[in-house]
């Protein structure tokens, strides 16, 4: 058995019990390697959130061990906190050119390009880390140039799938190398990380192909403009559109910062491929009829800024939607965005747009492997461990039980948690501890000053409004000079409730008297006092707890 010191510890960061947020760390001896570093979305209850991302401090306080951050694929759920980590991690980062791609626009953002180390790789290379060995093999994904890895440290083979599906007619040609994860097998496979997101999906993934297909045939005698919404980042899904166009003799707009980024990066890269004049500005678009123009826009999940939502809410400054416009939505939305997405398919009918989504035509495929092809890859890969990741509670759990089903042992299975530390060698394994993890919120330009306290007041004042006493109070003789006056925002309205504020100022004067009774002088006491005076005033009156905030001024 080899020594304590020689065993893998792997520990996921985020991507567990939840979607998104992928981050795992690898250590091995006195080394670490970061796999992926992603965000999630916010969720409704986070007022004012623009970025959830993991909780750093592990890597920043082991930053000195760190030889490199290896990105498996260009989505923002996988390379989105890259920036927030380099700012405190300086490390060498390798990815596949396309990935890298969209990681500089990222890094010029934060203006970290200059100080970054990026590292091109592609699939079937192999790169050392400190005590690491990892080889990069092709997946098909909903993005292109996305690797699977296998990471091997002293007799330890690991084999981490990332996000993938089986498609055996891919649109760049590029099948997942099923090849190689068998001779994996064959050698050994000591642990797989495994995609868990479509684990409840009986079945195989359709081919990304079938989209392009769904697609000529809906523009197909269409004599209107069409608006096609989509992820930016599926650079396959973007070319059937253009496509679809160029087969129909349409020019091509593309709408929303996020996808002319995109297109941009992967077009002069190589990874999109645009017939000559066939991509034309937005300005010019009033040149051509509506029966020659396709619009490529971002909002498939409904984001209230995105191209797609301005339009649906005639805010676009360049392009408005008319009558009789083709809608097509190529998306399904992220669980917690269906009711968005819905309101925004509701405002584009209300304009007078025919919209086509997912419900009404196969205009979207999934990224990710049903259960059949994620038992192809258990079968191929027969690991001695397996830890399911990329998903929630339910789907590691269904994913834990399809490789019980395929004879894997109980006790070699681990559901884990973000934080967990799974330590493991050729002979045993087992959830050894637990690291600092969770989420780190980012609003505008603060990283982490938003915390639950703060969250909360957010709720409270949403949900209930701001109830403010003002006082002008002499400390030296203990007596109120001047006041109370109230200001309500978002609880009453002060010119329809006069009754209310007037007797809500009484309730504040007879609790002000009662403290110079007492001789109170104590500000905090006073403020004390005031504020479980009028809670207890208000809810009585009106059944609400708006937030109150007493101020005092000294004169």
């Amino acid at each position: 058995m080899a020594n304590n010191k020689d065993k893998l510890k792997v520990i996921p960061l985020g991507g567990l019990g939840e979607v998104g947020k992928n981050i795992t760390v690898f250590e091995y001896k006195n080394d670490i390697i970061v796999v992926d570093t992603g965000t999630s979305f916010p969720d409704e209850e986070m007022y004012g959130i623009d970025l959830v991302i993991p909780d750093l401090t592990y890597l920043i306080k082991n930053k000195s061990r760190v030889k490199g951050i290896v990105l498996t694929h260009g989505h923002e759920d996988h390379i989105g906190s890259l920036p927030y980590l380099l700012k405190e991690v300086n490390a060498p980062v390798y990815a596949t050119r396309l990935t890298l791609g969209l990681v500089e626009l990222k890094l010029i953002e934060h203006n970290l390009l200059d100080v970054s180390d990026l590292r091109i790789i592609k699939a079937g290379d192999k790169i050392n880390l400190g005590q690491f060995n990892i080889e990069f093999m092709n997946v098909n994904h909903s993005i292109a140039d996305s690797v699977a890895l296998a990471i091997r440290c002293g007799d330890i083979l690991v084999v981490h799938t990332s996000d993938f599906k089986i498609d055996f007619t891919p649109i760049d040609g590029k099948q997942t190398d099923l090849h190689r994860f068998s001779e994996l097998g064959k050698e050994g496979v000591t642990l797989l990380l495994a995609d868990s997101t479509n684990v409840e999906r009986p079945g195989y993934t359709v081919s990304e192909s079938i989209v392009g297909e769904t697609f000529l045939e809906l523009f197909r005698g269409v004599e209107s403009r069409i608006i096609v919404a989509t992820f930016a980042s599926n650079i396959h899904r973007v070319q059937q559109i253009i496509n679809a166009a160029a087969h129909y003799n349409r020019k091509v707009v593309v709408s929303g910062r996020s996808m002319v980024n995109v297109v941009s990066v992967s077009s002069e890269l190589g990874y999109l491929k645009i017939p000559k004049g066939t991509l034309i500005d937005i300005n010019d678009i009033k040149k051509y009829s509506d029966d020659q123009i396709v619009i490529i826009t971002t909002g498939s999940q409904g984001e209230p800024m995105s191209g797609l939502s301005r339009m649906s809410v005639s805010e676009h400054r360049k392009l408005q939607i008319s009558k009789g416009d083709l809608v097509i939505i190529s998306a399904t939305p992220i669980p917690g965005n269906e009711k968005t997405v819905s309101q925004v398919i509701n405002q584009l009918f209300e304009l007078g747009a025919n919209v086509i989504y997912e419900k009404l035509a196969e205009v979207h495929v999934s990224g990710h492997a049903c259960q059949e092809e994620l038992k192809l890859i258990h079968s191929l890969i027969k690991p001695k461990y397996f830890l399911p990741v990329h998903g929630e509670y339910r789907m590691l759990m269904q994913h834990s039980q399809l490789a019980e089903k395929l004879g894997m042992a109980k006790e070699n299975i681990f559901v884990a948690e973000i934080g967990s530390v799974l330590e493991l060698d050729n002979d045993t394994a087992k959830i050894s501890g637990r690291v600092p993890a969770g989420q780190t919120l980012v609003d505008g330009l603060g990283v982490g000053d938003v915390g639950s306290i703060v969250l909360r007041d957010r709720r409270h004042l949403s949900q209930d409004g701001l109830f403010i006493v003002v006082v002008s109070f002499d400390s030296e003789k203990g007596k109120v000079v001047s006041g109370p006056d109230v200001i309500s925002r978002g609880f009453v309205y002060v010119r329809e409730s006069g009754n209310l504020i007037e007797e809500a100022k009484s309730v504040v004067r007879d609790a002000l008297q009662s403290c110079e009774e007492k001789q109170i002088t104590d500000w905090a006491t006073i403020k004390s006092t005031i504020r479980d005076s009028l809670r207890e005033f208000l809810y009585e009156k009106t059944k609400r707890k708006p937030m109150i905030l007493p101020i005092i001024m000294d004169v």
